[in-house]
């Protein structure tokens, strides 16, 4: 049980902070899908794919004291902040399991990208199992009200490929 929530604060550990609950989410998710030893169950949510485990993973690494969540208001809503804390880090010493080499490059890349942008990465990962035409037209109908661009859709296919150089 306690692997899977090491794994968690070795992503954590890699990028400092993570801002936001559904970036977390995305990153996570396209770790996963490149093969980094995440094994949290995805389903189709709202924002793309969504994790009740991952969700439910978090929330205890913060009652145990190991992540800090800040709850800041930003314009009518409110966006949350992780942070690892001491404890998290002695917790992560006392482990056994080192990360991949290119997990904190690979997870500090998508940490540079915004939400908007990851969503629209994990959703094409998500449903990545159809051609490339057939994804996109897939993802423009689950996606419509986010109104994306063929110039983001480019974008995000590049960087998909990009993905791929870390591992």
């Amino acid at each position: 049980m306690m692997k899977d929530h090491a794994r968690l604060m070795q992503a954590f550990s890699a990028v400092d902070e993570i801002v936001g609950r559904k970036k977390l989410q995305k990153i996570i998710f396209i770790a996963k899908k490149h093969n980094y030893a995440f094994h949290e169950k995805y389903q189709f949510h709202f924002f793309g794919p969504y994790s009740e485990e991952l969700t439910l993973r978090v929330e205890e690494l913060c009652n145990m004291g190991f992540l800090k969540e800040f709850n800041e208001k930003k314009s009518g809503y409110y966006q949350y902040r992780y942070e690892i804390t001491d404890e998290g880090r002695d917790f992560l010493a006392s482990q056994t399991e080192a990360p991949s080499a290119e997990l904190e490059p690979f997870l500090t890349d998508l940490n540079k990208q915004s939400s908007r942008f990851l969503e629209l990465v994990s959703t094409i990962l998500y449903f990545d199992t159809l051609e490339e035409a057939e994804c996109i037209e897939k993802v423009k109908k689950v996606k419509e009200k986010q109104n994306y661009t063929e110039e983001e859709f480019q974008e995000a296919l590049s960087y998909i490929a990009h993905l791929k150089n870390f591992s």
